[in-house]
């Protein structure tokens, strides 16, 4: 008897667990949506969207009325398809809180660089090529490159140029100091790349996207031992296709002293400036120590500046001049 009452208590004790299983299950498949929780970015501030944004984005695809629909009437996988649609929206998650509340959580696409294609057109790209259409509701900081020979980024069947184009994109966005000096990347005949500066006018004729970084440590040495003491207004332009030489071709006519004090301190000023965004934007950079005490963009200090003298206007003798 004792056996017998066991199993009868445990019977009765499943069959009760599975009856409030059971209930709470038809609740919840008769219960309405009771609200729509819209979280981007993870709560940091959205670029491209908002609520209602998303609301009108799932309502133009007949998910209208959602107050008044049982929660087991929305197509989650559907809805979630239709946002992904969408050209800002990188990642999307939709789903149903305890309290019945639908909850939408984005994460916004990042923009690395602005393109104008050879007919006038322009939009965005992020970190993989994906394009973007340009925001009203935005302004942002970033490399534009023009002349890009197709209307849509990753249709030609030269992927070199995309390849090279996203990862010059994403190192100038990345260092404080070329984001705030080239304010124009052209791409020319052949698939390569000229740079126009914020300050001087020499067009830099940096050749194709390989070798980047090298490309930029050399120009960098060339305005801190050269520039910063002839100044900008000496050189016409500047090349960086050869393998490591810095090839700069002189302005004809006479260069004032008050050039070269000049451009000494633009270039220290655009330090500084630079110093500063990477400040104000939290970037912290692990920075190894100097081996064979070679100089690089990244572990550059004011003082690392020769002193403003106006008598030391003599060109650095490293790097090759075309007169």
């Amino acid at each position: 008897m004792k056996k017998i009452f066991t199993v009868l208590l445990w019977c009765l004790l499943g069959g009760s667990g599975l009856a409030l299983l059971v209930a709470a299950i038809n609740t919840k498949n008769s219960s309405f949506c009771q609200g729509l929780q819209v979280e981007i970015n993870g709560g940091e501030k959205a670029r491209f969207l908002d609520k209602k944004d998303v609301a009108s984005m799932l309502e133009n695809e007949g998910l209208k009325d959602w107050r008044n629909k049982k929660t087991t009437s929305f197509d989650l996988l559907k809805m979630e398809t239709v946002l992904r649609k969408n050209s800002w929206i990188q990642e999307v998650q939709l789903y149903f809180d305890n309290n019945q509340v639908l909850n939408v959580h984005i994460r916004e696409r990042q923009p690395v660089a602005r393109l104008l294609t050879i007919s006038g057109n322009s939009y965005l790209i992020d970190s993989n090529g994906v394009q973007m259409a340009l925001s009203g509701r935005s302004v942002f900081r970033l490399p534009v490159f023009t002349g890009y020979p197709a209307e849509r980024f990753g249709s030609r069947r030269d992927s070199a140029l995309d390849r090279q184009l996203r990862d010059l994109a994403i190192f100038l966005n990345g260092d404080p100091f070329w984001s705030a000096q080239i304010q124009e990347v052209h791409i020319g005949g052949s698939n390569t790349f000229q740079m126009i500066p914020l300050i001087g006018n020499q067009v830099i004729e940096f050749g194709d996207g390989s070798d980047y970084k090298n490309k930029f440590h050399r120009l960098f040495l060339f305005y801190k031992e050269v520039i910063s003491q002839t100044g900008f207004e000496k050189y016409t332009g500047i090349k960086l296709a050869y393998a490591n030489q810095v090839v700069a071709t002189r302005k004809e006519g006479v260069i004032s002293r008050s050039d070269s004090i000049q451009a000494r301190k633009n270039v220290m000023e655009m330090i500084r400036l630079a110093q500063k965004m990477e400040t104000d934007t939290a970037k912290i950079r692990e920075v190894k120590p100097l081996e064979r005490n070679i100089l690089t963009e990244q572990n550059l200090r004011s003082y690392d500046f020769p002193e403003e003298n106006e008598n030391n206007n003599q060109p650095g003798n490293k790097h090759q001049k075309q007169q």
